[in-house]
């Protein structure tokens, strides 16, 4: 029998290492030195490792649920490590093409299966407190960026761009070879006897045919393109709107990324007292009055204290959104079901950015992206009222009590 623990750090060792991809835009000015790209050439990379994080999310879950945790956690380490190291190349061969190929595709896909292979294992040794469980794995991802980002700043002023990745490709092969090599499910026990009402429920295929889905894919695809609209353009927008210098923004970016990794374990934490139901509520009804309030304010701490709320339940709706699937369809093929809703990750990640880009390009300034923003999570409130009122009955509960 596993240490419950170990397997949390385990899931943490994966996560720490594939959510380094937040940490993209420290390399994206010596890699477009480096290349002689352009800004939106370079960016793409970052977009298309989103978007095949989605995808082989979406596609490949239900292999993930039948490979198990160990050989899927090896899988992941197998693409994203390949990627890394395929990245070095890329540069000193100065091929756009083969950057797309080993950072956006290749390394996407590691992304992909290693961002859904502990979650659903990791439930099963928490069975009662589910939230708390994707919270600490997810938390992970979220903090990452805090930790790559100096250091690949270092190594790439010390050693160069090209051994920055073959240096972290290795050390992440490592780190993740190591994790996934402790995964497994729980077998024996009092944690497997307690888990064992969570292993019923729906099938993937049975899940996505519910309206129930349908709403939380929505929900997630919003979140997502919003709260990433607003990252994409955070240090900018500081500097233009409330006239911060260059210094103060990249500290409040820094400041971002620990909100977006704390929100994740504070609100799924807090998830498992009040509810998924209602946390999603809270989350809209803040991100509402907050995007509201950012679009009239020209305060340095008050458009500063606004975007670290909006980030807090962006990471938030990340970490929660794996325990309310649980809540609704069990944990049978948690991953595969998990997997399907990360495709609005995946097109979030193009959408966002460009919704940012189109209204800047048309009008004068972000007030009327910000209106747009709450006026999506108005929406996003109404079908998270819904859900939390009937989302549990009839056809979920017959799903997970039939198997």
């Amino acid at each position: 029998m596993r240490n419950r623990w170990l397997i949390a750090l385990a899931a943490i060792g994966i996560h720490i290492s594939i959510g380094s991809v937040y940490a993209w835009s420290v390399l994206t000015k010596p890699i477009m030195a480096e290349m002689g790209i352009t800004l939106k050439e370079t960016t793409w990379t970052f977009s298309l490792a989103i978007l095949f994080l989605g995808l082989s999310a979406g596609f490949l879950g239900s292999f993930v649920e039948k490979l198990g945790p160990k050989k899927s956690g090896l899988l992941a380490t197998l693409f994203f490590g390949t990627g890394m190291l395929g990245t070095a190349f890329a540069i000193e061969a100065g091929s756009l093409a083969m950057l797309y190929l080993f950072y956006g595709i290749i390394g996407g896909i590691g992304l992909g299966i290693g961002y859904i292979t502990p979650v659903s294992t990791l439930v099963k040794y928490f069975p009662n407190h589910r939230g708390f469980a994707t919270g600490l794995a997810i938390m992970g991802f979220g903090f990452a960026a805090l930790v790559a980002g100096p250091v690949m700043q270092y190594l790439t002023g010390e050693f160069g761009l090209r051994n920055n990745f073959l240096i972290l490709g290795a050390v992440y092969i490592v780190i993740m070879s190591m994790s996934a090599l402790y995964l497994k499910p729980p077998v024996t026990s009092s944690v497997a006897e307690a888990a064992e009402h969570t292993h019923q429920g729906a099938t993937a295929n049975e899940a996505v045919k519910t309206w129930q889905f349908s709403a939380l894919w929505w929900i997630f695809f919003v979140n997502i393109t919003c709260g990433i609209g607003l990252l994409s353009v955070a240090s900018p927008m500081a500097q233009e709107v409330v006239g911060m210098d260059a210094a103060a923004a990249a500290s409040m970016v820094g400041i971002i990324g620990l909100l977006n990794g704390a929100g994740r374990i504070i609100w799924s934490t807090v998830s498992d007292y009040i509810g998924r139901g209602m946390t999603y509520i809270m989350f809209f009804l803040i991100e509402i009055a907050a995007f509201y309030h950012l679009a009239n304010t020209v305060d340095a701490m008050i458009f500063q204290l606004l975007i670290l709320l909006i980030i807090s339940c962006y990471g938030g709706g990340f970490s929660c959104m794996p325990a309310y699937l649980s809540d609704l369809f069990g944990t049978r093929e948690l991953s595969a079901i998990h997997g399907r809703i990360l495709t609005a990750w995946g097109l979030a990640g193009i959408a966002g950015p460009s919704i940012i880009a189109v209204f800047r390009e048309n009008t004068s300034g972000y007030d009327y992206t910000l209106y747009f923003f709450a006026g999506c999570f108005v929406i996003n409130f109404l079908i998270a009222l819904v859900l939390k009122t009937y989302g549990r009955r009839k056809r979920v509960h017959a799903l997970v009590e039939s198997h």
